[in-house]
């Protein structure tokens, strides 16, 4: 998941408030588990996304928790930003994932369309993406997105 750059944004640490998320908290990403148990063992590192959907959902629920270090680590190295900007007015709230094609452990890459919804300085908004996954020394990684509107 990316986001467009349509205005000037703060860096990830100017302006970024914490989370509201905990272990116990359901996770980000809309499956039900709490966040310790799914999205929040990729982010620690202790589990690779098994699937380009798989690490979808744990890219949105890194843009949730403002987890600057697993979205680049997530992110094709010849794609990735210099840093990740968090608009401190965004607050994600819903992922609707809408199609996935192929990125299974026997595919070499996949796409993952979705609706994000999100809220920006308290107005309802989302992005809607197709974004391409890879595998990238045999894990799956970001690779780019196409705007659906």
């Amino acid at each position: 998941m990316s986001r467009r750059t349509t205005r000037p944004r703060r860096s990830a640490t100017a302006g970024a408030r914490p989370s509201a998320i905990t272990a116990e908290s359901p996770c980000p990403c809309g499956l039900p588990a709490a966040y310790a148990d799914c999205c929040g063992r990729l982010h620690a590192g202790t589990l690779a996304a098994p699937t380009c959907e798989a690490l979808m959902r744990s890219r949105y629920a890194a843009f949730v928790v403002r987890n600057e270090a697993y979205l680049l680590r997530t992110w094709h190295p010849g794609t990735r930003p210099p840093a990740v900007d968090f608009d401190p007015g965004t607050r994600w709230v819903r992922l609707e994932i809408l199609e996935t094609t192929d990125g299974s452990a026997f595919h070499t890459t996949g796409t993952v369309t979705f609706r994000a919804h999100y809220t920006e300085n308290g107005r309802p908004e989302s992005l809607h993406e197709k974004s391409r996954f890879v595998r990238h020394e045999g894990a799956w990684v970001y690779a780019s997105a196409v705007f659906a509107d």
